[in-house]
């Protein structure tokens, strides 16, 4: 037990006890975000925002600029997401649950593109390709940003986003030494996995609004 303790959160030892705690409490806000969104509640986006303010200290504290970047995106979205989730599309209803449109998904290929160019440039601005990590590090900025903006339209599809990078992220920050953030992602996919399902079956029991 002992090792396998020591294998899972031996790298803490060497960490602030103030950095380990503001992790822990992005976790926390991080579920809950997820959770939220499951549910269709617009309290994903406050306790988000909460969580990435966490995370874009600490990334930026570490030196992973693309963790960083993502987190900060997160929270310009969740403004934005606010505002598309609390619009109403007329008197009595706000923007609801809907499939992504082919606009929508061109969109979200040029946004994935756009990412991955972005990235490249700060990375190779900073001298961050020391390590095969920045390059999946690029994969995952690209793939959390669309489904991001998908999640902030309530696009239905952004949670297939969402798994694949989760997927990816769990040994990645595994890996990365970050081993309660490697379980929230992994806590994320399995949320992520269930969101999909309720939002797909809302959209079978609920007629579109025109």
């Amino acid at each position: 037990m002992a090792e396998t303790l020591d294998f899972l959160f031996g790298q803490y030892a060497d960490y602030e006890m103030s950095s380990i705690v503001l992790e822990i409490l992005g976790v926390i806000f991080g579920l809950l975000s997820v959770w939220f969104s499951k549910q269709n509640n617009i309290w994903v986006y406050p306790t988000g925002m909460i969580s990435t303010s966490f995370y874009v200290y600490l990334c930026l504290k570490w030196g992973f600029l693309g963790d960083m970047m993502i987190n900060a995106y997160y929270f310009s979205m969740s403004v934005y997401g606010c505002y598309i989730w609390t619009r109403k599309v007329d008197a009595e209803h706000v923007t609801p649950i809907t499939r992504t449109t082919v606009k929508e998904h061109q969109i979200s290929a040029i946004l994935f593109i756009a990412t991955i160019v972005f990235v490249f440039i700060v990375y190779t601005t900073f001298d961050k390709w020391n390590d095969w990590t920045a390059y999946v590090d690029t994969l995952t900025t690209a793939i959390f940003f669309v489904g991001m903006w998908l999640m902030a339209r309530r696009k239905v599809e952004n949670w297939i986003y969402w798994i694949i990078g989760d997927v990816i992220s769990v040994p990645l920050y595994f890996y990365k030494g970050f081993t309660f953030t490697s379980l929230q992602y992994l806590i994320f996919t399995v949320l992520a996995i269930y969101g999909y399902i309720s939002w797909k079956k809302y959209l079978n029991n609920k007629p579109v609004i025109a």
